[in-house]
């Protein structure tokens, strides 16, 4: 059954959502993430996407205090990303309790440190985002676009050892208009040993079952469960 992994996005310390990653184009949801953490773990969920979009814009993690009280609040099992920029920081949110820290632009700018982060935790911790446009990647928060082709990408992460990767299409992203699934399929097809973790575009839980029919491993859902496209109702009943 394919994993449902809300996402919360965070800037100031609250719960927003961007659309394509427009910094200009900020919603508010929630100014206390650690409630709507709860909320999602009383619907049976167990696993949480937690984004500091102030991190990624900076370089440097800026919201570990939400981490830490969503870890201490919850038993939901966390994957975290944003500014996590070296060894020390990424231990600080594996202490801090992230179950995975979740990466993007290091494993481009930098694919020597990442490794030695690595070979320190286990690449078992880590988790690998690609945000693609047009199949190419784009990071530092998707305000810088590369030549850089995912398939190779994967390959090159999975050949590490990585084994989760979450992919992005940021055409889809905020829009609501279903996700790109010939995308997940080729990327399936090319790299069956992955787990691949959809993102971007779902807007109701007929995407998700189109998403498990393609063999994903997961979703990361986010502003669909925000603007009611997805009721706690349907969650509670599919998660049941």
């Amino acid at each position: 059954m394919i994993t449902i992994i809300p996402a919360i996005d965070l800037i100031d310390g609250k719960c927003v959502r961007l659309s394509q990653g427009d910094y200009a184009e900020k919603k508010v949801y929630h100014d206390h993430p650690t409630d709507v953490a709860k909320e999602f773990e009383q619907l049976g969920i167990t696993r949480l996407h937690l984004v500091d979009l102030d991190g990624a814009k900076a370089g440097a993690v800026m919201n570990l205090r939400v981490l830490e009280d969503i870890a201490k609040h919850t038993h939901l099992k966390i994957d975290f990303g944003g500014g996590v920029a070296n060894a020390g920081t990424a231990r600080q949110v594996v202490n801090a309790g992230a179950q995975w820290i979740s990466v993007g632009s290091i494993a481009v700018k930098n694919p020597g440190a990442l490794k030695e982060w690595m070979s320190e935790i286990g690449p078992e911790r880590f988790m690998i985002g690609a945000d693609v446009r047009d199949r190419k990647l784009a990071i530092s928060g998707w305000l810088e676009q590369t030549d850089i082709d995912i398939m190779d990408f994967i390959q090159q992460w999975s050949e590490v050892g990585v084994r989760q990767f979450f992919c992005t299409d940021i055409a889809k992203d905020g829009l609501l208009q279903g996700p790109s699934l010939d995308l997940y399929r080729d990327l399936l097809q090319r790299h069956p040993a992955i787990e691949v973790i959809a993102s971007g575009g779902v807007a109701s839980m007929h995407d998700i079952d189109r998403l498990e029919e393609l063999g994903c491993h997961g979703v990361i859902v986010g502003k669909a469960i925000y603007e009611g496209k997805i009721t706690k109702d349907q969650l509670k009943q599919r998660i049941a």
